[in-house]
This record gives structure tokens, C-alpha cells and sequence, in this order.
């Protein structure tokens, strides 16, 4: 993992902590490119988060504020070109969600704390 990568998941991780609930936040190169957030799943926050991102998305990190209960919102971000993850992890379901990053050739990195709470 290349130092940019490493700055852009630590910056994503202290900017989602400002965004509401069921925050997806993509960064790149120190600064925020799509925000997704206020949804009722996290599946809609990161279909806003790349769609607000627009190319910008393609080589971008990722920061959820919660964990992702299942990986179809994981997947929406490795199909925009999301290069690596940080979450808090704790899901259930955490493997499924670490192995479709892993097929895709993304990192996951789990802080293990939440920003979320509900």
C-alpha cells in the first residue's frame, strides 16, 4: 500500500465522521470527491457516493461510517473503481464482505470503531 493510499483512507476515515448517518465518503489525493449519506441503506449511500463522485470515483478510497451488513454496497464502490476500503467492520457477515474486496484486488482495512450509531 502506497503512503498516498494510506493518507487518502485516514483522511476519508476523520472526514466521515462529520457526514450523517449510513455515511459512504470516497477521497482522493486529500480531498472528499463524492459524498453519500441520509439513506435508509447503505447500498443508496454509495450509489449517491459514486454519483456524485462521477469519474472521480475510478482510483478513489473509501470510508463507511458503519460496517457493511452484506456486500452489495461494497460492490457498488469496486464497480466505480474504488482502489481500497476502511470501515469499522463487525459484521455478521464481515468475511463475505472482506472476500468480494479480496476478488477484486481492493484493500479493507477495519478501525474496529464506529462513527455511526443508532
Amino acid at each position: 500500500m502506497d503512503d498516498q493510499t494510506l493518507a487518502d483512507l485516514e483522511f476519508a476515515w476523520k472526514a466521515c465522521r462529520a457526514v450523517k448517518s449510513n455515511a459512504i465518503l470516497l477521497a482522493h489525493h486529500g480531498a472528499s470527491v463524492g459524498v453519500g449519506m441520509g439513506q435508509v441503506n447503505r447500498v443508496d449511500s454509495c450509489q449517491l457516493a459514486v454519483q456524485r463522485a462521477g469519474d472521480r470515483a475510478a482510483g478513489s478510497v473509501a470510508a463507511s461510517d458503519a460496517f457493511f451488513p452484506f456486500a452489495d454496497g461494497l460492490q457498488v464502490l469496486l464497480d466505480a473503481g474504488v482502489r481500497a476500503v476502511v470501515q469499522p467492520g463487525g459484521s455478521v457477515r464481515d468475511e463475505e464482505v472482506v472476500e468480494a474486496a479480496r476478488a477484486a484486488g481492493v484493500a479493507m482495512y477495519f478501525t474496529g470503531e464506529r462513527h455511526f450509531f443508532h
